[in-house]
């Protein structure tokens, strides 16, 4: 029979018989003390960290110490019982990455510094738009521009190659939708192009379903508009049957229309249809009415705001327990707001993704610098996508 001892401050007593009740507030005391203790203990092994850290500077050693921080979690899971062992797994190496960030903090101090040029949207310049007159690219491009040169080209693609070739400064993308979300074809071409992002603006999307003159509605065959527009009015495509073909931007799908002799129908702008002459059988076809799209401009320059307030990175995590876990721990150790996370197959491997977030801050702010050059150094694929403002 196991004999237990009990501690008197722990239960209470009625009428002088010892009773199983627990005594909370006597309990939480002895935790703030045990909380107290393990702060205390906390404190004194960064003040450890740090002497580990001018080591590392003195010696031109990496922070980043793969064996090491093995060895620790290795020992600990063997002290702890098998009810803890993951739970203590998950505290250390906390403690580790907090270790590591005040290190770096130590020892990248005055080697964070981005170079970059000033944004100046005041000039005229060229810029790359996916489709023809009256896309809402182009409607983009002339709410960021009040003296700009358009320069058309046939797809998002085209778009990126020509910024990316230095062929012209500026490019514009729309990048998500209020309705059917992300753009994957852009975050893709961020990826695969070496253009940032120097600015982003919001466009209410108002689609209509256009039409050659004459055309009936109940004699249309087919609805050609970009995958994004097709999905943000799924609802009256769905109510009415028809038949859908994507195109590669809203207002090219109105320029086929406009030279088939077929009765087609596009989803395009009001502008673009009138542009091309279309006639607008429904108007406001979308979903909701609330539907807007993100357009992100654009350029080879690595182009820098004082109202810049968003960064976005895109990183490849290792295929380790917590991983994500982890990378969440660096943004909360520097105070920085996580503002998106979103995700995207890698081509070619098994099942690997790429993770693309969005976070508050400036590079003018060293906790953004360090922890962009942290990520730089620890993931085996990092980019910088920008840091910028929406107008």
């Amino acid at each position: 029979m196991i004999a237990l001892r009990l501690n008197k401050k722990l239960y209470g007593f009625e009428n002088g018989v010892k009773t199983m009740k627990l005594n909370l507030d006597e309990i939480r005391k002895q935790i703030n003390e045990k909380d107290n203790q393990l702060e205390k203990l906390f404190l004194e092994r960064m003040t450890l960290c740090k002497q580990v850290a001018q080591y590392k500077i003195d010696n031109n050693m990496p922070v980043f110490q793969s064996a090491r921080e093995g060895q620790i979690i290795d020992r600990v899971r063997q002290q702890a019982e098998d009810e803890y062992k993951d739970s203590v797994q998950t505290l250390f190496t906390a403690m580790i990455d907090i270790s590591k960030f005040h290190q770096y903090h130590l020892m990248l101090a005055d080697k964070c510094n981005m170079q970059v040029e000033r944004l100046d949207l005041s000039g005229k310049y060229s810029v790359a738009i996916p489709g023809t007159a009256g896309s809402y690219c182009h409607k983009a491009a002339l709410k960021l521009f009040a003296n700009c040169e358009e320069v058309f080209f046939a797809d998002f693609e085209e778009v990126c190659s020509a910024v990316n070739e230095g062929k012209l400064p500026f490019g514009i993308l729309p990048i998500e939708n209020s309705t059917a979300g992300i753009v994957s074809q852009t975050y893709n071409l961020l990826k695969n192009y070496d253009v940032k992002i120097a600015c982003t603006t919001k466009i209410k999307v108002e689609h209509c379903l256009a039409v050659r003159k004459g055309t009936r509605f109940e004699d249309i065959e087919k609805v050609f508009s970009h995958s994004q527009a097709l999905h943000q009015c799924s609802n009256f495509i769905s109510e009415n049957n028809f038949k859908t073909k994507e195109m590669s931007n809203t207002s090219i799908a109105g320029d086929f229309v406009s030279e088939s002799e077929k009765p087609y129908a596009a989803i395009c702008s009001a502008e673009c249809a009138e542009r091309l002459g279309l006639e607008i059988l429904s108007r406001e076809i979308t979903d909701t009415q609330k539907n807007y799209t993100r357009f992100i401009l654009i350029s080879k320059t690595n182009y820098w705001s004082e109202y810049a307030d968003i960064v976005s990175v895109a990183l490849r995590l290792p295929h380790t327990p917590s991983a994500l876990y982890r990378l969440l721990t660096k943004f909360s150790v520097a105070g920085l707001n996580l503002v998106k996370i979103e995700s995207m197959p890698i081509a070619s491997t098994d099942f690997d993704v790429l993770f693309y977030l969005d976070f508050n801050g400036s590079i003018s702010d060293k906790r953004v610098t360090m922890l962009v050059k942290q990520l730089e150094m620890e993931m085996s694929e990092f980019k910088f996508l920008g840091n910028y403002f929406e107008t």
